[in-house]
């Protein structure tokens, strides 16, 4: 078996394993020790959740871990294998899927925005900062996460497509970003639509 099969392959289980520490559970019980940030606001492990249940400090740190876990094994991949998209966007699938699909929580995760934000930024920088100019816009005018969060899933294939690496393979990945994204996000889009899905800094929604 070539090498860098071995290698990648192993960094695809490392990236899942990696992906898959709820890092908004564990930073919670830090700073809210008597709060199970599952029972708690929507119920989500994200930082918009942890914001919302154990403050502002919190969510960042949150938000930071989960970029985090989406760079850390991106950037292993690039040592070991080099600049192979192939195996960059294996890598990077298994983180995001990781944080969305947890061995560590029987599959019942996050929603992967900020993991796949991760990804992308590894992908490409420009790709990522007309998503967060885009993403910022929305949520400045509408003060929702969701909406700002599905909005750049929608445009994420087409701007990695025209902006990303030449490769056919970063755009497949941010295809299935995007689609599991947007199913990860069905509730709120009930929610946007009869209009109950709670504003960013809105008292915290029951518990579902």
């Amino acid at each position: 078996m070539d090498g860098s099969w071995l290698r990648g392959g192993s960094l695809v289980l490392f990236a899942y394993f990696l992906g898959s520490v709820p890092f908004g559970i564990l930073v919670t019980r830090i700073f809210a020790k008597n709060v199970d940030l599952r029972e708690t606001g929507s119920g989500n492990i994200g930082a918009t959740n942890v914001a919302r249940a154990a403050g502002k400090a919190a969510g960042v740190i949150t938000l930071l871990l989960d970029i985090g876990k989406g760079i850390l094994p991106m950037v292993l991949a690039d040592m070991l294998v080099g600049e192979n998209y192939l195996w960059l966007s294996l890598v990077g699938g298994a983180a995001f899927l990781g944080h969305v699909f947890p061995i560590y929580l029987n599959f019942r995760g996050g929603k992967g925005v900020a993991t796949a934000l991760g990804v992308v930024l590894y992908l490409s920088t420009v790709t990522t900062f007309v998503l967060m100019v885009l993403f910022a816009l929305i949520f400045y005018f509408t003060r929702y996460v969701s909406l700002g969060s599905l909005c750049a899933a929608v445009a994420l294939p087409v701007l990695m497509a025209l902006l990303g690496p030449p490769s056919r393979n970063p755009v497949s990945l941010c295809l299935l970003i995007s689609f599991v994204v947007i199913y990860k996000h069905r509730e709120n889009i009930h929610r946007l639509l009869t209009g109950q899905e709670p504003k960013f800094g809105s008292p915290k929604p029951p518990a579902p």
